[in-house]
This record gives structure tokens, sequence and C-alpha cells, in this order.
């Protein structure tokens, strides 16, 4: 078959490159996928994609929608997979809005068409993922979640990152057309990462909203009193709805002693900064989606500690992850629990080779696998609808 898909895709540091990157990877190796063609985002600067790369698409553009359907008519797919998220297309709530109409567009084209859909809009804190505090803003801001949650089953199939989410959609939307599609590790299995010489914390992602790393500043400053070698490394860029985040973090607790902000990773560097690492920090208050950075830590056999939270509990239930629980916004709390990890390479070795087991149990490659018998499953229904029209229908 001839696929495209539709995302984010490096260097472009919008979110969800990296699953983009990884999950064409994958899909690219199947025998079943004769040609991929991605239709990506475009970036500020010329980058040097390879031909099966197509930059057609611009954050915060208000007719990527249409962009989309241009770009498909001429590429002339078999199928389409769209990885997105409600804030993929903009952090300008039009431009995002109308960015999600471009899978049923794709349909109504005619095109068999699935959304991966990484969150949805029930399960989101909006003042914690950066939209403000005002409750009528957020009311219909939530409302308009809706209406598009709608627009987003008009794709011929739905695929979930967590069964929480396919039951919601089941039950409130009353939707037939979804399926659960976990986000898997995004390597094969590989033999687990001896831990670093020293202590070293890291934690990882695009921060700001719910995503904070004051109170894990805060934690380090009292593990500093155990151990002055200690180290904390901040590891990415701020989220889009929190630009300047970080630099501003960073100026308040320029005092503080053994922190490094590494600034955006680059996908090659991101086996590094895992194998540098002791343990992997989640300084989180809400969540949005399933986590690509707890699929890592267990790739790179590494220890989480992070609060019981959202979705971070449902990974850990339903996946087999394990972690070390500390109080949301609790600087004390999180510094224990840091400790307890630590303190012993034994806990940190433990932790690390559990999230390592339960990683290696679903790579994204077999999840690939899922999504082609999904796509096997529309040509041929298509065929078929096709195969019983009367003659002279079109």
């Amino acid at each position: 078959m001839h696929l495209v898909l539709v995302t984010a895709y490096p260097p472009s540091q919008g979110t969800l490159n990296e699953y983009g990157f990884h999950l064409a990877r994958v899909l690219a190796d199947k025998p079943e996928v004769a040609q991929l063609t991605i239709l990506a985002d475009v970036l500020p600067t010329q980058t040097d994609d390879p031909a099966h790369v197509r930059r057609v698409w611009r954050f915060n553009d208000p007719l990527n929608a249409v962009h989309l359907q241009r770009a498909l008519r001429e590429a002339k797919p078999d199928v389409v997979l769209y990885n997105l998220q409600f804030a993929t297309f903009g952090d300008r709530k039009a431009a995002a809005a109308l960015g999600l109409l471009a899978p049923l567009l794709s349909r109504l084209q005619g095109v068999p068409t699935i959304t991966l859909l990484h969150n949805i809009f029930e399960t989101i804190d909006l003042e914690k993922a950066g939209f403000g505090s005002n409750k009528l803003i957020n009311a219909v801001t939530r409302l308009a979640g809706q209406v598009f949650t709608w627009v987003l089953l008009g794709s011929h199939l739905v695929a979930l990152t967590m069964p929480r989410y396919v039951h919601t959609l089941r039950e409130k939307y009353h939707a037939r057309n979804v399926f659960l599609a976990p986000h898997g590790a995004f390597q094969e299995p590989t033999p687990p990462l001896p831990l670093p010489a020293g202590r070293t914390v890291m934690t990882f992602g695009k921060f700001g909203t719910y995503k904070r790393v004051e109170v894990l500043i805060e934690a380090h400053k009292l593990l500093l009193e155990r151990d002055s070698t200690l180290r904390l490394v901040i590891a990415g860029s701020d989220s889009p709805n929190a630009k300047g985040y970080l630099e501003e973090t960073r100026r308040r607790y320029s005092s503080v002693p053994n922190v490094t902000y590494t600034g955006y990773v680059a996908e090659e560097d991101v086996p590094r900064i895992f194998a540098d690492c002791t343990a992997v920090a989640f300084p989180y208050n809400s969540t949005t989606g399933s986590s690509g950075v707890l699929h890592q830590a267990g790739e790179y056999a590494r220890a989480a500690v992070m609060p019981r939270i959202g979705d971070l509990a449902d990974l850990i239930e339903q996946e087999g992850y394990r972690a070390e629980y500390f109080e949301p916004e609790d600087a004390a709390s999180l510094a224990a629990a840091l400790w307890r990890v630590i303190e012993r390479s034994e806990s940190a070795r433990e932790l690390g080779l559990a999230n390592y087991l339960a990683a290696s149990g679903l790579p994204l490659s077999d999840v690939a696998d899922w999504y082609l018998l999904h796509f096997q499953r529309l040509l041929s229904a298509d065929a078929y609808s096709q195969a019983v029209k009367p003659q002279g229908t079109t």
C-alpha cells in the first residue's frame, strides 16, 4: 500500500514530532507498505529532508486542512494516518481547531482515513494545560473540544492510546469506530543500559504548563544537603503555551548548583541523556495523554519518580510500569521519593529493570502491525463497496 502519515516531524520541535519520527520508521519497515509519504510541518529554516518527507502545513496556519487536502490529492495514497493531539496544528484556538477538520475532509475526499488521537478533552485540566483560568472561556473551550471530538470521529477509524479514552468515546459519543492502539516503546528491546557513575536526576519534556520544574529544583536543593555532588538535568524546551518559561526559571534559580539545561534534545541525542541519568523525574501536576517519556525510561531501563495521577496512574496499572511516588507539587515529598531511588543503586536498578521489561513487552513495531490490520480492513471494505456498486454509478 501507499501510506501517507500526517505528523510533526524532526527537526521540528512541534508536539508529537518524536512519536511521528518513530511511527514513520517502523511503518516504513513493514513489507505491506510499498511507499510511505510524510506530510510534515514547515520549519522556519530550510531542512535537508529525505524525498518521502513533504513539508506542507505550518503551525498556527488556519488553512492547514486545505493545504493537506491539496497534498493528498497530489500524493494519491491508499490510506492516510493522522498523528494528532488537539494542539497539533497551533496554539491559537482558531488555527488549532480548523486544522482538526483535516481528517474529516480526507474522508469526504474518499481517502481511507485513520486518526491517532493522543489525548481527549474530557481528561485535560484546561487551566493547568495553559488555557488560562477564566471559567467562561474554559467552558466555551471545552464545548468546542466536544464539537471537534465529533469532527475527528468523522474519520473512518480513530485510534486511542489509553483504554479509558476508548471507553469515554464509546460511552459519551456512542462512537463505534474507535480502537485501542497503545503508545508502545520506540525501540526494539536491547540489553538494558548500566547505571552511570554518580547520581543524576533527569527530567525530559516540554515545560511550563502542567510540567513545571520549580518543584524539582526545590527538591534538588534539599537533596544537595545529603549529597553535594548530585546533578539535575532539565532536558527539553518550553511548551508552546509557555514560551520563555525555562529561561525565566534558569534566571530565578541561577544560584542553585549542579543544574544543567540542555534545551531541545535532538532525536540522536535522546539515548545519551537517558544513559547519563540514574532516575527520571516527572514533575507533573496534571496529564494530557500517554507519556512518551515513561516509555523511553523503560526502553533505557531507568527508574521513574512520579505523582500517581491521571494517565500516569493508568500506565502504571495497565502496562506494568513501576515508579516511586510523591505528592504533586510537594518538594519535600519529591525529594524523599528521589532519595529512596538514588540512595542505593540497587533500588534504581530494580525499578529500571521493571520498566525495561514493561517497555520490551510492547514495542511500537508491534503496535504498527495493529494499524496495518485496520488499514487492510479499510481497503478491503472500500474495494468491496466499489465492486458492488451498480454499473454506471460513481
